[in-house]
């Protein structure tokens, strides 16, 4: 049986959400962020050596990475299930947004996340100072790039239901995350259809139990 080591308010909903999509027998193994610094706990790296999560043990077969998760049990146990058929345009689009999520959408959501730890945590003295050398970073590139990438991702969705065609599929998952993170971080007024996709699948029973059995999620 697959394990999943789930850290709370991360990517590691997503997993529990595919399973129970796939409807597939697994336990959930707890894990709070540290309180101050909202890091995951020391105990994570005895399952994976970065200490991260998500992170899957299936009878001794470790696999970490949401997207490599993703890949490896659709892959293993999705008997064709959240998945195009291969050689279809659907497919080309499955494969592009399994890993534009991680690779073009979450970096700039992670700087902005983070410039606003620095300016917050600064002490008082020092706070100009921070804003002053991430303001500029935060207007001239991370904002524009955040709105860019929105912009784009809402055309996508305006002339498909889902993003791999008219079928939901586990990139319909993975491109969970980053939009749950940008309606926390981003105005959403201008991009509807991102905001439709995103009470959509939180209106989903496999969604609903995911988040059952995981805990409080800060973004849903």
């Amino acid at each position: 049986m697959i394990t999943v080591h789930h850290l709370e308010d991360s990517r590691s909903q997503r997993v529990l959400w595919l399973m129970e999509e796939l409807q597939l027998p697994y336990e959930v193994k707890r894990y709070e962020r540290d309180r101050k610094t909202r890091l995951a706990p020391p105990e994570l790296v005895k399952v994976h050596p970065l200490g991260k999560s998500p992170v899957i043990d299936d009878d001794g077969r470790v696999v970490a990475e949401t997207g490599a998760i993703v890949d490896y049990v659709v892959g293993r146990y999705g008997d064709g299930r959240l998945i195009p058929l291969a050689g279809s345009d659907a497919r080309l689009d499955y494969v592009y947004w399994l890993h534009f999520a991680e690779g073009s959408a979450m970096p700039p959501l992670v700087m902005k996340l983070i410039f606003g730890t620095m300016a917050e945590r600064a002490p008082k003295l020092l706070k100009g100072v921070v804003k002053a050398v991430t303001g500029p970073v935060l207007a001239d590139y991370v904002e524009p790039n955040i709105a860019k990438q929105l912009a784009f991702v809402e055309s996508h969705l305006a002339a498909s239901p889902w993003f791999a065609g008219a079928d939901f599929t586990a990139a319909d998952i993975m491109m969970s995350f980053p939009l749950e993170a940008a309606a926390a971080r981003a105005d959403l007024s201008a991009t509807p259809k991102v905001k439709a996709f995103l009470a959509t699948i939180h209106a989903r029973p496999a969604y609903v139990r995911a988040l059952e059995r995981g805990g409080p999620y800060a973004f849903a």
